[in-house]
């Protein structure tokens, strides 16, 4: 590959999955410039260091998680509409959300920054602002059907503790769920790179999903 076709953002790309497949402590310079098939030395007309090139990553990372939505607004205006009921919604929304982080680069962000959560706090930062994101997402959610009075009225409090609620059970299982799919491609090495994202969705995972969230709703 010709310097011309190097950027930082392929730079980036390559570091992630390298930790992907090594983890990021494990990482290096030799790694990043094997996987864009460079020279090691080229890595420093973009990056001063592989420190810069970490907390880089990072901050790529960071913005490719913060335009994933759990919540899309043309699903909210559906619901204040009065239009769906909240079990079809949440099996909708949930299902969809999860096949998102099955795809690339998604996948891979999401595994090395739920990996370095323990060890850095940026990335820390970025994994509460996902959950945080989930759960106001799912109290404006609770909201609109209450207004629909499609769920008996509730205090903004009791809202607010339905939502986080609710919002624990999709992250602990999303995070599950992921966990799995990582241990499935690494076991499975010819399906990455786009043929890996081609593997059939964990139905019965998503389905044990599903149904925790029924059961919460059932009790509204």
């Amino acid at each position: 590959m010709s310097k011309k076709n190097i950027s930082q953002e392929k730079i980036i790309q390559a570091f992630i999955a390298s930790a992907f497949d090594k983890s990021a402590g494990a990482t290096s310079l030799a790694d990043v410039s094997e996987g864009l098939e460079i020279k090691k030395a080229s890595l420093y007309n973009h990056f001063e260091s592989r420190d810069a090139m970490y907390s880089a990553s990072l901050a790529y990372s960071a913005k490719e998680i913060e335009s994933v939505s759990f919540l899309e607004e043309k699903t909210l205006d559906n619901v204040k509409g009065g239009k769906v009921a909240p079990l079809a919604v949440f099996k909708k929304l949930v299902t969809r959300y999860f096949e998102l982080f099955e795809n690339e680069p998604l996948f891979q962000i999401y595994v090395f920054v739920r990996s370095e959560q323990y060890f850095n706090l940026e990335a820390l930062k970025i994994v509460e602002g996902e959950d945080n994101r989930i759960c106001d997402a799912v109290k404006d959610l609770l909201s609109a059907f209450t207004a629909a009075k499609k769920i008996a009225k509730k205090t903004d409090k009791e809202l607010k503790d339905i939502a986080t609620n609710i919002a624990a059970v999709i992250i602990q299982q999303r995070d599950e769920y992921i966990a799995a799919r990582k241990e499935t491609v690494r076991q499975n090495p010819d399906s990455k790179a786009g043929g890996l994202f081609a593997l059939p969705t964990d139905e019965a995972a998503l389905g044990r999903t599903l149904k925790l969230v029924e059961a919460m709703l059932k009790t509204l």
